[in-house]
């Protein structure tokens, strides 16, 4: 078996974005973009991830889809939220999270992560960096968001994590992002590192 058909064969078993998941159609616009960054703040504690997905949902179905609405509800509303995903024994210092990313992101890039990016200047490194200013984003949430929103900011691509890499090894494909992002086409990017990621946890 070849890499592309090895790559074409984990696209179509594993190729589905979180931001998929939670029912985010991604774009270069304010709110899936802090949808995304929510859902990259539920994944920073040790959780099963179908719970996160379903936490961003209930956040979402809420009312609390901007950092505008999540600054404006109260604590409570948010935990509430958090409790009906079943996001449980993190859901208060969450909530205390979104709460303090969404006034952050109010401050200082207005509630619009496009400003983050312009602030950035196009490096991807600087993309980082600026995120794990936020509230509960580390290094993993940087790069989760990377790997997600690389289809509508293509100065993060290629963003293969080391988690996507370390199955790449596994399954004999190559393990440098810019080797791997040759195996299928541009617009498949966030769908074949989040297979990897998928195929490395299944």
């Amino acid at each position: 078996m070849t890499p592309r058909t090895t790559a074409r064969d984990l696209l179509d078993e594993h190729g589905r974005t979180h931001a998929d998941e939670a029912g985010i159609r991604l774009g270069n616009t304010p709110a899936p973009l802090y949808r995304l960054l929510t859902l990259c703040v539920l994944f920073s504690v040790p959780i099963q991830a179908g719970i996160a997905v379903a936490a961003a949902r209930e956040l979402h179905a809420a009312g609390m889809g901007t950092p505008r609405a999540m600054a404006a509800a109260s604590w409570q509303d948010r935990v509430d939220a958090l409790g009906r995903a079943h996001y449980r024994r993190y859901d208060e210092s969450t909530a205390t999270a979104l709460g303090d990313g969404a006034e952050l992101l109010l401050d200082r890039y207005r509630g619009d992560l496009r400003r983050l990016r312009a602030a950035a200047d196009g490096d991807p490194d600087r993309i980082r960096e600026l995120l794990q200013d936020v509230p509960r984003i580390g290094p993993v949430g940087a790069d989760i968001f990377c790997r997600e929103a690389q289809g509508v900011w293509p100065e993060l691509r290629p963003a293969f994590d080391n988690r996507a890499r370390a199955t790449a090894a596994k399954l004999g494909l190559p393990t440098t992002p810019a080797d791997l992002a040759r195996l299928v086409p541009a617009d498949d990017l966030p769908r074949f590192a989040a297979a990897l990621v998928r195929a490395g946890l299944s």
